[in-house]
C-alpha cells in the first residue's frame, strides 16, 4: 500500500477513493470540489496518510500534531471524529490500545489541478501563535458548535474570549460549507459600518432598504459559522441580528463573545475562566510548575521578549506570585511579560504592587484597548450604567472578597440604598465585572479591576479643584 513519505517533496498530491489531498496547499478535494477541514484534523490526516496501512499510536499523533503543547487524549478523539464525518466511515480504523490505521490505498495523484474556490470562504485573521491552556475548552466547544446554533463565550476583561473563539472557529472551520466569518463590533466603527464591511468581505451586496442590510435574507441558503465578537459594544444591535439570523438563516451557526450572556432563547452560555495558577503554598518542581497554564503563558511570552530567559528553581515563588497577582488573566500576563527586560522577575513583582502602571506596554499591532490593561478596563467600565459604575467604585473599599450582605451594608454607609446596591452587584456579576466564587455566595474583585478603581480614585482626589 502506498504511503506519503514525511520528508518527500516530490509528491505534491495523493489520492484515495474519491479524494485528492494537495499537500503543499493543505487542500482536500472530494469529487474535485474543496472540502473544508479544520487545521488539526488535516494535520492528523497527513500523518495517517504518511503511514497508510500501518498503525500510528496516539503518542506519535499527539507529538506530530501538537508538538509544542501538552494536550489530553480527548483532543485527538474529537478531531478523529471530525475526519470520519468528513471522509465517511471505513477509512480510519481504531485499534484499541494500539492507535489508528488509514485503511484505504493511497497513490500519487499525477497532474491533479488545484481548484480555487469561486467565492471567499472566510475572513478570520491569521493566527501568528498558538493558544495556551485552552485545550479542554476547545475540545468542549467542538461538539457544542456541531449541536447548538447559538453559543456565547462570557468572561472578564482580558480573559481571552476573542482568542478562544477564533481558535475554535479555525479548528472547526471544515464543518461549514460556506466558511467561517468574523464580525467584530469593537473596531471603532458603528455597528452598521461593521456589518457593511462583513458583507463586502463575503462578496454580498447590501440592501439599504432592509433592516440589518438584508444580511439574514442573503444568508438563507448558506451554511456557515459567524463569529460575533465584543457584542457588549452594541448589545441591542447584536440581539436583533442574532434573532433575525436564527429565524431566517437556518444554516448559520453563531459563536459570540460578550462580557455577559444575551439571555436569548436557545443560547448556550460558556463562561471562560482565567488560566490555572499555582497554589499559594505547595512546593513544586519546574516540571510541575509548567503544568499550570498561567505559568506556561507567562514564561512563553517572557522568552519571546528575552530569548535567554529560563525558569530556574529560585524563580518559582516569584513567578507564582506574579501569576496569582494577575489572577491568571492572559492579557495581564502577556503585558507583564513584555516588561521582563526592564524589571526582571523580582522587580516586576514589586512593580505590580503599585497597580496598573507597569501593564502598559502591549504589542504595537494590538488594538488600542489591548495595548494596556487600563485601556481594556476603561473600554469596559465606560459601557456600564452610571449606577453600576458608582457601586463598583464603592466596592473597591471592601477588599477582594465579600458577601452580598456586606456589599449592601457598605453601600448604606456611603448613602446607597439596599436595593440599588443589591441590583447593581447582581448586574456587575452578570457582566463579569465581579467574580463569584464557585459554590459560594461570595463575590470578589479581580486584582486588575481593584487596581483600576484605586488608580481612578487617586486621580480624582489629586485633580485640581
Amino acid at each position: 500500500m502506498g504511503t506519503l513519505a514525511r520528508d518527500s517533496t516530490a509528491v505534491e498530491a495523493v489520492r484515495f477513493d474519491r479524494f485528492i489531498v494537495h499537500i503543499g496547499q493543505r487542500l482536500l478535494l472530494a469529487d474535485g470540489q474543496p472540502l473544508r477541514l479544520g487545521g488539526r484534523a488535516l494535520d492528523i490526516l497527513l500523518v495517517l496518510l504518511e503511514h497508510a496501512g500501518n498503525v500510528v499510536d496516539k503518542h506519535t499523533l499527539l507529538a506530530r500534531v501538537w508538538p509544542d503543547s501538552v494536550v489530553e487524549d480527548i483532543n485527538l478523539r474529537v478531531h478523529i471524529a471530525a475526519l470520519r464525518r468528513a471522509l465517511g466511515e471505513g477509512f480510519i480504523i481504531n485499534l484499541p490500545g494500539q492507535g489508528y490505521r488509514f485503511a484505504a490505498p493511497v497513490l500519487p495523484a499525477e497532474h491533479a489541478a488545484v481548484l480555487a474556490p469561486d467565492v471567499p470562504t472566510g475572513n478570520l485573521p491569521t493566527r501568528l501563535s498558538g493558544i495556551v491552556g485552552r485545550d479542554e475548552e476547545l475540545a468542549n466547544l467542538a461538539p457544542l458548535l456541531a449541536r447548538r446554533r447559538l453559543v456565547t463565550l462570557t468572561g472578564p476583561v482580558g480573559v481571552g474570549k476573542t482568542r478562544l473563539a477564533l481558535a475554535a472557529a479555525q479548528e472547526q472551520g471544515g464543518h461549514w460549507r460556506d466558511g467561517v466569518w468574523l464580525l467584530d463590533f469593537a473596531r471603532g466603527q458603528c455597528a452598521d459600518e461593521a456589518l457593511a464591511g462583513l458583507l463586502q468581505d463575503m462578496g454580498l451586496q447590501a440592501n439599504p432598504g432592509c433592516a440589518l442590510g438584508g444580511l439574514p435574507a442573503l444568508l438563507q441558503q448558506r451554511r456557515l459559522l459567524l463569529v460575533l465578537d465584543h457584542c457588549e459594544a452594541c448589545p441591542g444591535f447584536s440581539r436583533r441580528l442574532v434573532e433575525a439570523l436564527l429565524a431566517l438563516a437556518p444554516g448559520v451557526s453563531l459563536l459570540l463573545t460578550c462580557r455577559e450572556a444575551l439571555r436569548m432563547r436557545g443560547e448556550t452560555v460558556v463562561p471562560v475562566a482565567p488560566l490555572a495558577v499555582p497554589p499559594g503554598d505547595d512546593a513544586c518542581s519546574i516540571e510541575q510548575f509548567m503544568n499550570y497554564a498561567a505559568v506556561r503563558l507567562f514564561v512563553g511570552c517572557a522568552q519571546a521578549r528575552q530569548a535567554d530567559f529560563q525558569l530556574r528553581p529560585q524563580d518559582l515563588k516569584t513567578v507564582r506570585d506574579i501569576c496569582r497577582q494577575l489572577d491568571g488573566l492572559p492579557l495581564a500576563l502577556e503585558l507583564a511579560a513584555a516588561q521582563i527586560e526592564v524589571f526582571a522577575l523580582v522587580g516586576l513583582r514589586a512593580q505590580l504592587s503599585e497597580g496598573l502602571q507597569v501593564l502598559n506596554r502591549g504589542r504595537r499591532t494590538a488594538e488600542a484597548r489591548h495595548q494596556s490593561l487600563k485601556a481594556a478596563l476603561d473600554w469596559s467600565f465606560q459601557r456600564l450604567g452610571s449606577e453600576e459604575q458608582h457601586v463598583l467604585r464603592c466596592l473597591a473599599g471592601l477588599g477582594r472578597g465579600f458577601s452580598l450582605e456586606q456589599a449592601v451594608h457598605h453601600g448604606s454607609s456611603v448613602g446607597l440604598g439596599p436595593l440599588v446596591t443589591a441590583r447593581a452587584v447582581q448586574r456587575l456579576a452578570a457582566s463579569s465585572m465581579l467574580a463569584r466564587d464557585p459554590g459560594s455566595a461570595r463575590y470578589r474583585l479581580l486584582n486588575s479591576t481593584r487596581w483600576y478603581l484605586e488608580d481612578a480614585a487617586a486621580s480624582y482626589h489629586s485633580a485640581p479643584a
